[in-house]
């Protein structure tokens, strides 16, 4: 094997991936102040009191009306931002998507994003006030059914809304990476192309999908930059998240997760009902005025949670990794594939120990290729090109 040549990060990857993190901070801290305000100003009791009144007393057409208040006033302070992180990907030549285009997606992602916080909301007020005492145990329990079927669905309903997907054309690869698949026993529904080029110039792939569904994607731009062994060894990287069942590992951390949510929420909106200090508004738990409460709950533990995520996230993807070695015939391909995404991606190799411990859900490219020449040296018959 070639040893590989150690790259630092360029002032662009350094530049561009700091500002990313600014804006994600950024977007956060509007999104929470918006929620404190509504709160602590009670001017989420004005507006159920409002659209209560529009749609003639109807719960649940109040309710629709209150959460499109709430998503819409999110992405209007949020929009900003959006744009800004838009022009940035331009500004670093990550990205081709046209003004139009954006605009497209944003629209269409702002209505699936109605969409479903409304069936949500009304599923979440329906069993709070049905279901009195136990309505959190059964909330929880469906929310982690739904999101399920979600992940089961998605590459079949919600990327195709955004992104064009094709059977792959080149025979040799997809079954090349069909036989990979056989090897980790694990079933796919086919092999497609993405055109992610079509937006982006990144590169990417992945194992999409749950069950019926779960099927490999890999973009035209990986296709289009990349040999057939590097495309492999970035596959035999997903698949080691299959054999490693990394997938329903995480279905069982995220549901004890929401578990301890949804008895926060409970225990908050019980409090936000017999609260005699009126630090906010005093809202019935039924009440969808404390929607923002409710959210800004969730959203603080997700925030407070995050380093710990990202650091399970960083331990599946080190055995990730560790499964491609062993699957491919020479980790080569491996190394100089991770080295072309990170310059593609313009991925931070290096970056400071507090950003990956608050930031990254992968390890750093650099450690994961010195860990793939040390596998290399322990294994030398793997070395062999």
């Amino acid at each position: 094997m070639v040893p590989y040549t150690e790259h630092a990060d360029s002032t662009d990857a350094r530049r561009y991936n700091r500002i990313s993190r600014r804006i994600g901070i950024t977007d956060a801290a509007l999104a929470l102040v918006f929620l404190a305000l509504l709160l602590f100003t009670d001017w989420t009791g004005d507006y159920r009191d409002f659209t209560w009144r529009l749609v003639g007393h109807n719960y649940l057409l109040a309710l629709a009306v209150y959460v499109f208040f709430i998503v819409g006033s999110l992405k209007v302070l949020g929009f900003g931002l959006d744009w800004f992180s838009f022009r940035l990907e331009h500004r670093y030549h990550l990205s081709n998507q046209k003004a139009g285009s954006w605009l497209w997606d944003q629209a269409k992602g702002f209505l699936l994003s109605i969409a479903l916080s409304v069936f949500f909301a009304e599923l979440f007020y329906f069993m709070v006030r049905n279901l009195r005492q136990s309505w959190w145990i059964v909330a929880w329990i469906s929310f982690n059914l739904i999101s399920v079927f979600f992940a089961q669905i998605a590459p079949v309903v919600f990327f195709p809304l955004f992104y064009t997907f094709e059977t792959l054309k080149n025979e040799n690869l997809r079954e090349r990476l069909m036989r990979l698949c056989e090897r980790a026993r694990t079933r796919v529904r086919g092999v497609y192309e993405w055109h992610l080029s079509e937006k982006s110039r990144k590169a990417n792939a992945a194992l999409m999908g749950l069950g019926n569904t779960r099927r490999i994607v890999v973009s035209d731009t990986l296709l289009a930059g990349y040999t057939d062994d590097e495309i492999e060894a970035v596959l035999a990287h997903e698949l080691g998240h299959h054999v490693h069942r990394h997938i329903a590992l995480s279905i069982m951390v995220q549901a004890i997760i929401s578990f301890v949510g949804f008895w926060a929420i409970k225990i908050v909106i019980r409090w936000a009902e017999m609260d005699h200090h009126h630090w906010i508004g005093n809202y019935k738990q039924y009440d969808f005025a404390n929607l923002p409460l409710v959210v800004l709950v969730t959203t603080i533990m997700s925030l407070v949670l995050l380093p710990f995520m990202n650091a399970f996230s960083r331990l599946n993807e080190r055995q990730a990794d560790r499964y491609a070695w062993k699957s491919i015939p020479s980790v080569g391909p491996f190394i100089t594939a991770m080295d072309k995404l990170a310059t593609q991606n313009l991925a931070e190799r290096e970056p400071s120990r507090i950003v990956e411990l608050l930031f990254h859900s992968h390890p750093p490219i650099s450690r994961r290729i010195k860990a793939a020449e040390q596998w290399a040296e322990k294994n030398p018959a793997s070395a062999a090109r």
